[in-house]
């Protein structure tokens, strides 16, 4: 599966975005889908995953109660929509997926899209 990510740049803290991962290659629903960001001088890290059906969804801690992970199957994109933007979220952020939730969440997907990059400005 071909995965491209949108929707990166700069905002200033307490703002919003809204990241999009479109897929192409495999039929959509069959796969846990994902979100990571890598820091300057850091390891990558999982920020969200949702379930191929879209019921399931699961974050790290930092971003609980400010991002939304969702998807739409009709049109093939992942989203997810960031608020109330902090300068410690700035990274680039890159989607995946993958045939299993549990993979996803593990970092070990099988697919990974380009990044984007995010900036907040405080």
């Amino acid at each position: 599966v071909q995965l491209q990510a949108s929707g990166g740049g700069l905002v200033q803290a307490g703002g919003s975005l809204r990241l999009s991962c479109a897929a192409s290659g495999r039929t959509f629903s069959n796969y846990a889908m994902g979100w990571f960001r890598q820091a300057p001088g850091k390891e990558r890290e999982f920020v969200a995953a949702i379930t191929g059906d879209g019921r399931n969804a699961f974050y790290v801690d930092s971003v609980t109660g400010r991002f939304t992970i969702s998807r739409d199957n009709t049109k093939n994109i992942l989203y997810l929509q960031m608020n109330s933007l902090k300068p410690e979220d700035t990274a680039v952020y890159y989607c995946a997926a993958g045939l299993s939730i549990i993979l996803v969440r593990a970092a070990r997907p099988g697919y990974w899209g380009q990044g984007t990059q995010v900036t907040v400005s405080s």
